[in-house]
């Protein structure tokens, strides 16, 4: 028997588009590496677009669902949604003190969409009854300015009002800033024993479904694991910038986030490790990618199927040079390796998510017209076309350039080309889904080059 694996429970609304509530925290739950356990608290038909009924499950259901799991599946901590009815509400508030759990709360009013999810009466019981036995609370700015009483306009309001909150019983606070006003950026505010914790991230402007679940359920998710809180928010607050980057357009409204590109980019690190290693075997036992090699250097890398920046890009570290009469790769493969690469990778997969991989080569006319005549896709970018702005913004110019040949030939190409500038080295970049793909596709043009030579 393997060792049992960490259970964990939430108890929520389900969401019959599979965006939010219980169907959100499992996600959640399983990405994170925890067994979920849940109690359904109200039915909802909803979509993208907002919630067109609500059931609320009688209270006597909802306590028969938590106390049946909890007599037989070890759980310590529990994770609360949408609970509705002040009598649901009094209930769990009942059975989280008599089974001593963690609650991480998440004091659900509203959907995305603005519909009411919980009654005006339950507020008041949410306050006196919940969150008093709380460990966590993680409002929203709309939630947490009713919950406190004020108006919260930065990141000084949401201290004062997580001060606020937190006189009502509970041992700590999360406010959420996603809609509080920032161009670039988006602040949550953690206050515990009197200590406020910032967690800055980039803002991502999209109109998300299920952000406050996945968010609430990662942290009791870490908790659960036995991370202290800050190390489960800091983790939390990583795992849903994740999930808000690859969210999945699957309707006409609102965007649910992807708890799972955690969880597929884990599945993924070895073999992409793999893949890159396997390239670079093949191009340093082949004595003819030698000549290819450019001034600066070769580099070969690849993508997680969910990359968004360079930590997501494995690549060799040191760059692969000529050593004799073969390639030798400087360094080992491991992921950062390259900013170079990755923004090139990172580029094209904004545009089609299966081409992860990229190397460059020495540009050669032959090489180029040995790459179409093999049937592969070639395109260029002119960098005396390049704006002032992006010449003058570090790291911008190649994505630029790829951009450039990809909106010239209509898609991502397999081969894109420069002919360099001041200071720039004239350049093939080859493209396809893995490393040893594109390896491959570049030692048949090399190769080919060889037949015009004859």
């Amino acid at each position: 028997m393997k060792q049992s694996p960490v259970c964990i429970m939430t108890i929520a609304g389900s969401d019959s588009s599979g965006g939010a509530g219980i169907a959100a925290d499992l996600k959640t739950f399983a990405a994170v590496g925890v067994y979920g356990t849940f109690a359904i608290t109200a039915v909802t038909a909803q979509n993208t677009l907002g919630v067109e009924e609500i059931f609320p499950i009688p209270t006597q259901t909802v306590k028969q669902q938590i106390e049946a799991t909890l007599a037989d599946i070890p759980v310590k901590v529990v994770k609360t949604g949408m609970l509705y009815t002040k009598e649901t509400i009094d209930a769990v508030a009942e059975l989280v003190s008599k089974f001593k759990l963690k609650a991480v709360v998440d004091p659900v009013f509203r959907a995305g969409t603005g519909a009411m999810l919980i009654r005006e009466d339950a507020k008041k019981a949410l306050a006196e009854s919940l969150i008093p036995k709380a460990y966590v609370l993680t409002p929203n700015r709309y939630e947490a300015e009713e919950l406190a009483g004020m108006p919260i306009r930065d990141v000084d309001d949401m201290k004062k009002a997580a001060e606020k909150i937190a006189r009502l019983g509970v041992d700590a606070v999360i406010i959420k800033g996603g809609h509080v006003e920032s161009e670039e950026t988006v602040t949550d505010i953690l206050y515990h024993k009197g200590e406020f914790y910032a967690f800055t991230k980039p803002r991502i402007r999209i109109q998300t479904h299920g952000s406050g679940c996945t968010f609430s359920a990662a942290v009791a998710a870490y908790l659960a694991l036995g991370f202290n809180l800050f190390e489960a928010t800091s983790n939390a607050e990583s795992f849903l910038k994740d999930a808000v980057a690859f969210s999945t357009k699957i309707g006409k409204g609102r965007v649910p986030v992807n708890s799972l590109a955690l969880l597929r980019n884990e599945a993924e690190k070895f073999y992409v490790l793999n893949n890159v290693s396997k390239a670079v075997e093949i191009i340093e036992h082949e004595p003819l990618f030698a000549d290819f090699i450019a001034e600066v250097g070769m580099q070969i890398g690849m993508a997680l199927p969910y990359a968004a920046e360079e930590r997501h890009v494995a690549a060799v570290k040191g760059r692969i040079v000529r050593c004799g009469k073969l390639p030798k790769a400087v360094g080992c493969v491991e992921y950062g390796a390259s900013s170079h690469i990755a923004r090139i990778i990172l580029t094209a997969m904004k545009h089609d998510p299966l081409k992860r991989a990229a190397l460059n080569l020495r540009y050669d006319t032959q090489l180029v017209e040995a790459f179409r005549q093999l049937g592969f896709t070639v395109a260029s970018f002119d960098r005396k076309y390049e704006p002032k702005e992006i010449k003058t913004k570090e790291g911008s110019t190649l994505s630029w350039g790829i951009n450039e040949a990809i909106r010239k030939a209509g898609k991502v190409p397999e081969v894109i080309y420069d002919l360099g500038d001041v200071g720039k080295e004239p350049m093939i970049r080859v493209l396809g889904s893995s490393a040893t793909e594109v390896a491959e596709n570049a030692l048949k043009a090399i190769q080919q080059t060889q037949q015009f030579c004859k």
